[in-house]
């Protein structure tokens, strides 16, 4: 469905490396890593809303730059927020975007539009952010997008709407024809919905597997400080006080450790949070 094949992009301070992978037919990948990792950076480009230094972007096998125009008509992609047209009545406002699309629908729309409770007449500044993300997912679906490309989709909602809206991504792809993509900060939205995760750190992909497979790649460490020092070479990265310390391993550093620690499976959030603590030192913050 899309495939990133060592796409570069070089600013004066951050430089986009060597970026590769893929997405499956009728899955949804979650794109993690923290601000400033360049994931907004990959997705701009993607799309060339600029311009990559280097690299290809194939989507539905083909090369994407050789026929823009034709393969955005089976693409949706949207950036965190609608800031276009703030003062528009997002009726007028779709009158206005069917028209690039060849497959529009506007059955369809009209029918989503009533089951998402879209008020025509309000204005883009008068939606909330759950309506826009429902109003975002309305336009792709009513040209029949086949890859949806999401930056952010569910920051700023609060739990309900966030639930619904990963329920929807989740009835989108099952029927194996769409995939998704999007990138997050929120990692239980992961946990819920995605099947395959990709990581960016400081420009470059250091994994791109399956959700079990990636979580499963590592293990959570605690332990008594007494247990610290022989523990720690193998550590990604940890947290300790005086009494007890906290660790993330890799899956192949597990074997052979104390049997006084307590090692169990972490969730995203805190493979996330120790991966990017890697080589920073543990100090305490007083003030």
């Amino acid at each position: 469905m899309l495939r990133l094949i060592n796409v570069c992009k070089t600013y004066p301070k951050f430089k986009l490396d060597n970026v590769s992978f893929s997405i499956e037919e009728g899955s949804i990948c979650g794109f993690i890593g923290r601000n400033g990792a360049g994931k907004t950076t990959t997705l701009k480009g993607m799309m060339n809303l600029l311009h990559f230094d280097s690299g290809e972007v194939h989507v539905f096998g083909h090369n994407f730059f050789e026929n823009e125009l034709e393969n955005r008509q089976d693409i949706s992609f949207s950036l965190s927020e609608i800031n276009y047209f703030p003062d528009m009545k997002i009726g007028k406002l779709t009158k206005v975007t069917s028209r690039f699309y060849k497959n529009w629908n506007q059955d369809i729309y009209e029918k989503i539009c009533k089951k998402f409770m879209l008020d025509q007449d309000k204005r883009v500044k008068e939606l909330s952010s759950g309506m826009k993300v429902k109003y975002n997912l309305a336009i792709a679906l009513s040209h029949d997008a086949k890859l949806l490309i999401l930056d952010e989709p569910t920051s700023g909602l609060d739990p309900v709407s966030r639930d619904e809206i990963l329920d929807i991504f989740k009835n989108l792809v099952k029927t194996g024809k769409r995939s998704i993509l999007f990138s997050t900060h929120i990692t239980s939205d992961l946990e819920k919905c995605a099947d395959h995760i990709v990581y960016i750190k400081k420009g470059k992909i250091i994994s791109s597997k399956s959700k079990d497979e990636f979580i499963s790649g590592y293990k959570y460490i605690e332990g008594d400080i007494s247990s610290f020092e022989e523990t720690k070479d193998k550590l990604i990265s940890f947290k300790k006080d005086e009494k007890v310390f906290t660790g993330l391993v890799r899956i192949e550093d597990a074997k052979g450790l104390s049997k006084k620690l307590k090692v169990s499976n972490p969730d995203l959030e805190t493979i996330m949070v120790y991966e990017e603590k890697e080589g920073e030192e543990d100090e305490e913050f007083i003030f």
